[in-house]
């Protein structure tokens, strides 16, 4: 996890240039988010579907614009930059995950995307110093900002008195950002990773007390090691997902608390009493995240079920085998 994130380069270390190619790069990506929503619902939803081919051509216009400006002050080559190489850069979801669950999710993706996109040219914009770069940047952050306005027209429209408001889906997306998403990586990680080692430590010496110091420590160092990592990933000023001491104590604490759920058990003397309950904890615990996943992440839950418990159940298998050999 480290070297990638240290291979990526933070926003503040972008230079002007650097900061066009990527809203350049970004723009591009979202026309074409668009057109996938507006053919999706072309045939239910005719009105909507203009209204997103349009969105579509703003984000065309805004392209040009950004061209026009990079060759006048940079030339004709244009440096590749995507989201996916700047540290803390808001990420948009793959249209397959999004364009099959109904109008109110790609409403509410839309509306998001266009929000990201009006922080992003509000912090590149503080971090202009060439007048028409500078101008540029806020007259699209004010677009962006115009987008978010017909998103939540389209609530009103088609969505009535069920739509939830404003106010309401920041909060609830702010919350997934900050606490949920990181405190899920966090208790995935250390349901997860912790599996093998504790489960090998107690098949290979056939003591509890021991086995509970080897659990103990892989999930207070595997605690210690996640929170930092997420707290140095990402600052939250472009990607919204709010303070990264936050973040780094939710992905400390749950990657903690998933590695001790199954070490707890072997404070019991009895060997196997308390590796039957440890492996009884360890299905509870997968369960819990494939729920968490169901529930905040909209992750059909089959499909969560399946990566969570077949993969927990492998490295559960690898570690028993492991200490046994």
């Amino acid at each position: 996890m480290i070297p990638g994130i240290m291979s990526r380069r933070r926003f503040s270390e972008l230079s002007e240039q650097d900061i066009l190619a990527l809203a350049i790069s970004s723009e591009e990506d979202d026309a074409r988010i668009y057109r996938t929503y507006a053919q999706r619902l072309r045939g239910d939803y005719p009105a909507t579907a203009a209204m997103f081919d349009g969105m579509a051509l703003e984000e065309d216009e805004h392209r040009r614009r950004l061209i026009d400006l990079h060759t006048k002050r940079f030339g004709d080559v244009i440096p590749l930059i995507r989201r996916e190489h700047v540290s803390g850069y808001y990420a948009r979801r793959p249209v397959w995950l999004v364009e099959n669950l109904g109008l109110e999710r790609i409403r509410d993706e839309a509306e998001l995307m266009e929000r990201d996109a009006e922080r992003f040219y509000r912090q590149a914009t503080e971090r202009a110093t060439d007048a028409e770069t500078r101008r540029l940047l806020g007259d699209l952050a004010a677009a962006e900002a115009g987008h978010s306005d017909q998103a939540e027209a389209l609530s009103a429209e088609h969505l009535g008195g069920e739509a939830r408001g404003h106010e309401e889906r920041t909060r609830h997306r702010q919350f997934v950002l900050t606490w949920v998403q990181p405190g899920l990586a966090g208790l995935m990680d250390g349901s997860v990773s912790t599996l093998a080692p504790i489960f090998a430590a107690a098949f290979a010496t056939g003591d509890t007390w021991n086995t509970f110091l080897v659990g103990l420590a892989a999930s207070v160092g595997a605690g210690i090691s996640m929170g930092f990592t997420e707290a140095a990933s990402d600052d939250g000023a472009i990607s919204g997902r709010g303070s990264p001491i936050k973040r780094g104590f939710a992905t400390g604490t749950m990657t903690t608390i998933g590695g001790l759920g199954h070490a707890l058990p072997y404070l019991i003397p009895d060997f196997w009493t308390a590796t039957t309950i440890a492996v009884i904890v360890v299905f509870v615990e997968l369960w819990a995240i494939a729920w968490i996943q169901n529930r905040f992440m909209e992750t059909p839950f089959w499909r969560a079920t399946l990566q969570v418990v077949a993969g927990g159940a492998l490295v559960l298998a690898a570690g028993i085998l492991i200490g046994s050999g």
